[in-house]
């Protein structure tokens, strides 16, 4: 047996004998007080922060491609990005005045220079804050200013809205410009190429960062389970628990980055939101994969990138999955070098993936996650090899789960309830919002993640239901009450409310209720093109019903399930 045989012969029988701890273990996830404990090996969380973290293996791959753009080939390798971020963290300290906890914010679509933008930012000691590229002046405002933002990052298409944005919040703080071809710098602001490229810059100044595992290093904005966007405050030990429990044997998806292998990885999902930003950015800079970003999706671009770029693990949402399912594009040949597909965001059938293995005509690893915003965000993940796709799996290393009744009482083995999560990598809370952080921590510190959910006696645990109001499309999470407070601002409408209608396509879209003030007349599509101008387009209102009036409860709490009743 040649060396590399009996190699890959070790590691072959070490995953068995780890399949089988694992095997051996699954009776015991269920605790006698119905609490679900890991069978996954526990992990020890380094004392340091994402910054570090993601550098610490920088000289095993220092020639190999960190990012590249999937339709102009430009990109950075770990040396050059460790060079200009870190040339571009000294200029935020230096010329833009940023200082330890300052929040920047970043507003771009996935292109090869975000990864560096992102550990930039962190390396000169600040906090990242993502905004959507899509958003409207209206909302890039609010983020702004709940943030409180001293710098932006964007791309020069986005500067009217970002300029807009300022005026409406009443802000000035600088602009920074990723640009991707040749063109000037926009007056009054700065240019990022200049800021990571500055060869004369003095980086002594990041000495002078102070940062600690337990400080907010990540601020995205989400729903939570109901309500208005709330800013997420995720610790550099939040992230660096979660990377380190997606190392974890039993569950990882990649391969080790050596001279003769590295792992492709699809940026798709966007990197404004915590799925992109920390499973495929952050992890995977930690690990020397390559990171292929796709700006704009269209499915010619997508399946052309999945075979050039040789595309081994891939992070989706259903409508990929969907799209990989039923498009003439996608073939054995196209799929030839998918090795991992991870589904997230929303649940997906087991007949879908059926449809997508059909395609891909041989065996493959597809698993589906459960994570969060607050859990930055991978919670529960089911173990290599599973064939049941309809479960999440098991909670992760280090994380435990409870399945409640309506009085936070632990429910047993296939009973349906709400499901909560205690952990490392669960958020340190929402920011400066006392009264939303009480409503989601429990008294012994579980997180009340909205979803219900169900676990067999193994302890597997499956998604059932959604307690939370937001509405998915594609994916992305939409909250009524947003959408209604913007409907209430048309001069015409006395009251409103939202809710989830199934799509076909994009799984839910937003359907609005409205109530109209004594004496006005308006029409749907005048209503639809209000909202329109307000709003992202994944957010846009699909539906009107005019009511006379809102149906509430006593304490005034729209009944939404009586308004879904009305689409059944």
């Amino acid at each position: 047996m040649t060396t590399r045989s009996a190699s890959k012969m070790r590691r072959i029988l070490d995953c068995v004998n780890k399949s089988s701890k694992l095997m051996a273990r699954r009776n015991s996830v269920w605790t006698a007080e119905r609490t679900l404990t890991t069978p996954y090996d526990k992990i020890e969380i380094p004392n340091c922060t994402v910054y570090d973290y993601v550098w610490e293996n920088l000289e095993k791959w220092p020639e190999k491609t960190l990012s590249v753009c999937s339709a102009t080939g430009r990109g950075y390798t770990y040396e050059q990005a460790f060079n200009l971020s870190n040339a571009f963290a000294a200029n935020l300290r230096l010329k833009l005045k940023i200082r330890d906890g300052d929040t920047v914010s970043v507003m771009l679509p996935n292109i090869p220079d975000f990864p560096l933008i992102a550990i930039g930012i962190l390396g000169a000691g600040g906090v990242i804050s993502t905004i959507n590229p899509i958003y409207t002046p209206h909302e890039v405002q609010r983020q702004l200013i709940m943030s409180k933002s001293k710098a932006i990052v964007t791309m020069p298409e986005s500067l009217k809205v970002v300029q807009e944005a300022l005026k409406l919040a009443k802000l000035n703080i600088p602009i920074i410009i990723v640009k991707t071809n040749g063109d000037a710098t926009p007056e009054n602001t700065f240019c990022f190429n200049e800021l990571s490229e500055d060869v004369h810059v003095d980086k002594s100044c990041l000495k002078e960062v102070r940062r600690s595992p337990t400080d907010t290093c990540f601020l995205p904005y989400s729903s939570g389970t109901t309500g208005l966007p709330k800013g997420v405050e995720l610790s550099h030990r939040n992230l660096v628990a979660n990377m380190q429990q997606m190392n974890v044997s039993q569950i990882r998806n990649h391969e080790d980055t050596t001279e003769t292998h590295q792992d492709a990885v699809l940026g798709v999902l966007p990197f404004f939101h915590i799925y992109g930003a920390s499973v495929i950015m952050f992890h995977k800079m930690s690990i020397g994969a390559k990171i292929v970003t796709l700006t704009k999706f269209n499915p010619d671009n997508y399946f052309n990138t999945l075979e050039k770029y040789k595309i081994s693990i891939l992070y989706a949402a259903p409508p990929m999955i969907l799209l990989m399912g039923a498009h003439p594009a996608s073939t054995s040949e196209t799929l030839q070098h998918l090795r991992t597909v991870i589904n997230g965001a929303a649940p997906l059938g087991s007949q879908d993936v059926e449809r997508f293995l059909n395609k891909l005509n041989r065996k493959a690893d597809v698993r589906q996650a459960y994570g969060l915003t607050e859990t930055s965000p991978l919670a529960i993940m089911p173990p290599v090899g599973i064939e049941n796709y309809q479960t999440i799996g098991y909670p992760v290393s280090n994380t435990e789960a409870k399945i409640v009744d309506d009085n936070l009482r632990p429910v047993g083995p296939n009973q349906a309830g709400e499901l909560l999560l205690r952990g490392p990598q669960v958020m340190k809370g929402y920011r400066d919002n006392p009264k939303a952080n009480s409503e989601v921590f429990t008294v012994d510190g579980y997180f009340r993640t909205g979803d219900v959910a169900m676990a067999d006696e193994k302890g597997l645990i499956t998604i059932t239901d959604r307690l939370k109001e937001l509405i998915k499309v594609k994916g992305y999470q939409v909250p009524p009450a947003e959408l209604e407070a913007v409907l209430r601002e048309h001069p015409a409408i006395l009251d409103a409310a939202v809710v989830g209608i199934p799509h076909e396509v994009k799984g839910e879209v937003p359907k609005a209720f409205v109530v109209l003030k004594e004496g006005q007349k308006v029409e749907a599509k005048e209503i639809k093109n209000f909202v329109k101008e307000k709003v992202a387009p994944f957010k846009r209102v699909e539906e009107i019903e005019f009511l006379d009036k809102i149906p509430k409860s006593s304490a005034g709490k729209i009944l939404r399930k009586d308004l879904k009743a009305t689409n059944t």
